[in-house]
């Protein structure tokens, strides 16, 4: 078993409001918490998909949550129960062993055509992140991407100085690849919500087999960019209250009937967003 980064967890003050605690609440809230949905769209039947959909299903501009290379489909469960009790439709998915970016993108586009989605909202985290503004620049000429959040991602793979191992990844026993992935993981002291997440991130990499764990690192250093003027016109937030922009327009993630009038107004006001009539 892997251990996780020597952590010391620094005193906390009293918490003045209920705070989920430790791993998700599986079984609870609408839907199958214990089994994601499992979807084959690639002819090789190893390849599965695996998501959480939840949320209002008439939504047919969703927000898509796209995991780093440590993470799974559930590692999103907090951002799941918050955003799904605001109105929002979220999926969280964790994508099958791919080798190249444009094997994802194509891979990744015939999901959205199979849950019938024309148009998505992506948030992608590190190598999510990345994978998020590739299928951006794959799907330019038809675009699927309406808007890209993006958390500690990055747009060009030189940064890891590891392009000239990304091909040997997969020769790899699964211990020294999850030994390169702990290397990046926080140590020292930290608060304790924080030890938690990352002893939960610990515990996701380890569910993670060989191949899933070398595609994912192959991915994350193979030699490519993000061509920029290929998504220029697409809306990219690092992280922020990013959504509220497309609230009163037909690519809103959230039910109409959990926005009010006013705040609608606000969002006309501030932003210019062209609002369309319900």
């Amino acid at each position: 078993a892997l251990h996780p980064p020597a952590l010391t967890r620094a005193p906390q003050p009293p918490r003045t409001a209920p705070v989920l605690e430790g791993k998700p609440p599986w079984g609870g809230g609408k839907g199958n918490w214990r089994r994601p949905r499992k979807i084959i769209v690639d002819d090789d039947d190893s390849k599965i998909w695996s998501l959480y959909d939840a949320g209002p299903r008439n939504i047919r501009c969703p927000l898509i949550f796209l995991p780093p290379v440590s993470g799974t489909a559930d590692v999103f469960f907090r951002q799941i129960l918050a955003l799904t009790g605001w109105g929002y439709r979220v999926i969280a998915l964790q994508y099958p062993v791919y080798w190249d970016h444009l094997e994802f993108c194509d891979g990744f586009r015939k999901l959205l055509d199979h849950l019938q989605l024309d148009k998505v909202h992506l948030f992608g985290a590190s190598l999510g992140g990345f994978l998020a503004q590739k299928f951006a620049e794959y799907t330019h000429k038809s675009p699927r991407v309406q808007s890209l959040i993006l958390c500690n991602a990055f747009s060009d793979t030189s940064i890891f100085n590891q392009t000239w191992t990304a091909n040997s990844f997969w020769l790899m026993p699964s211990f020294m690849l999850k030994k390169i992935v702990l290397g990046n993981f926080s140590s020292g002291p930290v608060d304790p919500m924080m030890a938690d997440a990352i002893d939960f991130m610990v515990d996701r990499l380890e569910s993670l087999g060989q191949s899933e764990l070398a595609s994912r690192l192959t991915l994350n250093c193979q030699n490519s960019y993000v061509e920029p003027h290929k998504i220029r016109d697409i809306p990219v937030t690092i992280m922020d209250i990013h959504l509220l922009q497309f609230h009163g327009t037909k690519y809103a993630a959230i039910d109409p009937s959990m926005v009010s009038a006013e705040e609608l107004e606000v969002q006309k006001g501030n932003l210019g967003v062209s609002q369309e009539e319900p």
